[in-house]
């Protein structure tokens, strides 16, 4: 649900007393944890450490950022994938076009594992 207009969007204090002390355009990167705090004009062309829960994730603010939040651009959770056959199967197909590119690009054929060479006995 979106804060009241009325209100006037929220902006950390200690962020912006951060943001004050440092000049425009500087390469620190402002710790901060709070990932409520919309991004203002003032905060454009800084550096923050948006803390996702377990490390501090960068994140450099650009114009088109401006009325968003910080945590926005700090995921707290990592997708990994969707899993089931067809994903396997997927994955597969791409690992095989992988090795087949890289072997040409050696210019050795390797061996693919699924073939099998005759042994002499």
């Amino acid at each position: 649900m979106a804060r009241s207009l009325k209100k006037g969007p929220y902006i950390d204090e200690n962020l912006l007393k951060k943001i004050k002390d440092l000049k425009a355009g500087d390469k620190t990167v402002i710790k901060t944890w709070s990932r409520r705090a919309a991004i203002s004009p003032e905060m454009v062309g800084f550096t923050f450490g948006v803390y996702n829960g377990k490390q501090f994730i960068s994140v450099s603010v650009e114009e088109d950022m401006v009325g968003h939040k910080l945590g926005e651009f700090a995921p707290t959770t990592k997708f990994v994938r969707h899993g089931g056959k067809m994903q396997r199967e997927l994955e597969q197909a791409a690992a095989q076009k992988a090795a087949g590119a890289t072997s040409n690009v050696a210019g050795a054929a390797v061996p693919s594992p699924q073939t099998k060479t005759p042994q002499a006995k």
